[in-house]
């Protein structure tokens, strides 16, 4: 057994790693249903409902599990939400959007239980056809409280100009009747302090209008499976706003629920050397785990440490042609080999819903884990899913 195969083995998979079909994702179900089962005392506790938000992580094989413990879905397009409603059966589907296509909004009112609003006007636009619906849906609109604790302005729905969500300016003097709800996202990867934060700047500005609601959504960004995060501060910051205002509470995370659920395996194709010595992987920065790029950030890899704290250090670089797929620095107590596989952590997230083909790059297959069936491969693509996303 090789030192990689060693390294996997510390992660509970009895697999055998030489014999992967590399890149290939494997999501441990029993690390999901860990999350799910965290997600359910807080629901339990509270009485709120807990949503998963597609965009994070949309493995439909897995709905029927997250089923037995989540409220339903959250989308953010008809696409998503029709995802939702075929595989997560009777359970509620909500969907929001920055603007509707009027092709698509009767096929979303025939399958959303909650449709949020951008803007009054998108509401004025679409509030008719939702009343002539013989299904009962009910209707939010996104606040902006113009307060957020995001760094990184391309995840941050609330700075200088953003296009998501009603200004309290913009909300006043408009009329209620018909809105059901409010909606409000402001956060990312953040922990209940931050929460509690925003809570204290929503109530102060928008507190008139949530008493006249039936329901008030807290959005996604709570990364309420992570091991340092304070689950006691959300459920004050739930009970807070539920009996003041005598409200239902949604939250619609999407990490909280793969968070260190999935691992990415990927095999060395080779050796370059450019004053540092750079490994080419067979998997891709831009390809399929564009966030490495966006956010940006440097994803861990089992045996490996931060640049010069082991003898060999290398730069992984992925397939494609662009100069900036590069995924990290990383050092290793022995030399890699080509032919070695590698184990990214935390890849279930924003990793197979944001995968694209760009240079021809084939997809990684998709492989979950449990054990009772072991290592089940779920899909595997090929020159056909490239070839029909284009002309």
């Amino acid at each position: 057994m090789d030192k990689n195969i060693q390294n996997f083995r510390t992660i509970d998979l009895n697999i055998d790693i030489s014999k992967l079909p590399t890149p290939i994702y494997i999501v441990d179900e029993r690390l999901i249903e860990k999350n799910l089962k965290i997600l359910k005392e807080v629901m339990d506790k509270t009485g709120c409902k807990i949503l998963l938000a597609q965009k994070a992580f949309s493995m439909f094989s897995l709905y029927p599990l997250i089923g037995q413990y989540l409220s339903g879905t959250t989308a953010s397009s008809l696409f998503e939400a029709k995802l939702g409603y075929e595989e997560m059966k009777e359970k509620e589907v909500h969907i929001y959007a920055p603007a509707y296509r009027e092709d698509e909004f009767d096929e979303i009112i025939s399958i959303c239980d909650h449709i949020v609003f951008n803007s009054f006007s998108q509401w004025n636009k679409y509030k008719n056809k939702i009343k002539a619906s013989a299904k009962k849906i009910e209707c939010g609109l996104r606040i902006n409280p113009e307060y957020s604790e995001i760094e990184t302005d391309i995840y941050n729905p609330c700075f200088t100009g953003s296009r998501l969500g009603i200004t309290l300016e913009n909300f006043q003097g408009n009329d209620l009747e018909g809105i059901d709800g409010l909606h409000f996202h402001t956060m990312c990867e953040q922990n209940s302090d931050v929460l509690k934060r925003t809570i204290e700047v929503v109530d102060k500005k928008f507190g008139k209008y949530i008493k006249k609601m039936k329901w008030i959504n807290f959005g996604g960004g709570h990364h309420i499976t992570r091991p340092d995060y304070n689950i006691d501060t959300l459920i004050e910051c739930i009970m807070y706003i539920k009996n003041k205002y005598n409200v239902e509470v949604y939250l619609e995370p999407g990490e909280a629920i793969a968070l260190n659920a999935g691992y990415l395996a990927t095999r060395v194709l080779d050796f370059v050397k450019n004053n540092i010595d750079i490994a080419i992987l067979d998997t891709s920065a831009a390809c399929h785990m564009p966030d490495v790029i966006e956010m940006p950030y440097r994803p861990k890899v089992i045996g490996a440490r931060e640049a010069g704290q082991y003898p060999y250090t290398y730069r992984f670089g992925g397939l494609t042609c662009l100069a900036g797929d590069i995924i990290g620095d990383y050092s290793f107590s022995k030399a890699l080999q080509i032919g070695d596989i590698l184990i990214f952590t935390d890849m279930a997230i924003y990793t197979m819903v944001k995968n694209n083909t760009f240079n021809g790059v084939n997809l990684p297959t998709i492989a979950s884990y449990n054990e009772k069936d072991g290592l089940k491969i779920i899909k595997k693509f090929g020159y056909k899913d490239f070839k029909e996303r284009l002309s």
